[in-house]
């Protein structure tokens, strides 16, 4: 059965976006873009907000730069073929290999884990992450924490009055002083 991962870069503080709606101290290294781009590797389908997903239409065009290194150009590649699905109520239409969400979260992630394939389902947005977990439907949490504070924003983890307990299963650091926590959902 397919996982259902949350993965975002983080503030020291708890928070995605800062306070003025900005996440520029995300920009990541080249480690850890390489790192990003392994991890796209593991998905088989992202789930989208849709900010997140009119933020990450960037890639569908990028690559038609000349002045791109072969990261930029491999990531893109990988992400304009990934599966999407969008949730939104102000869309009518999505490009690229996106559709809307037909159904409900839970609809969703269930007819995907029933679909045969690779890949876990990857969740993007803090709203929609937030439903997720309230649902009880995430499995893993990844958070690449920055050495910065941001002072308030949107917060990565939902703040819901529900106890989760989490299993640390991998740890990483960065040369530039991220770090990477790994944490599974306990049964």
């Amino acid at each position: 059965m397919r996982d259902v991962t949350y993965s975002m870069g983080i503030s020291l503080d708890g928070y995605i976006v800062g306070p003025d709606g900005g996440f520029n101290w995300t920009a990541p290294s080249e480690d850890i873009f390489r790192f990003a781009t392994d991890q796209v590797r593991e998905v088989g389908v992202h789930f989208l907000g849709r900010r997140l997903y009119e933020a990450m239409r960037y890639w569908d065009t990028v690559d038609q730069s000349p002045a791109l290194d072969f990261s930029t150009r491999e990531f893109a590649a990988i992400w304009r073929s990934l599966p999407k699905v969008v949730f939104s109520t102000t869309l009518s239409e999505v490009e690229g290999n996106a559709r809307l969400a037909s159904g409900g979260l839970a609809e969703e992630i269930e007819r995907w884990r029933a679909e045969p394939g690779d890949g876990n389902i990857a969740i993007g947005g803090a709203a929609l992450a937030s439903e997720a977990a309230a649902l009880g439907l995430t499995d893993e949490y990844r958070a690449k924490v920055y050495p910065v504070l941001v002072g308030g924003g949107i917060p990565f983890f939902p703040q819901h009055e529900r106890r989760v307990d989490l299993e640390l299963i991998e740890t990483r650091t960065f040369q530039s002083g991220v770090v990477y926590l790994r944490h599974r959902v306990r049964p």
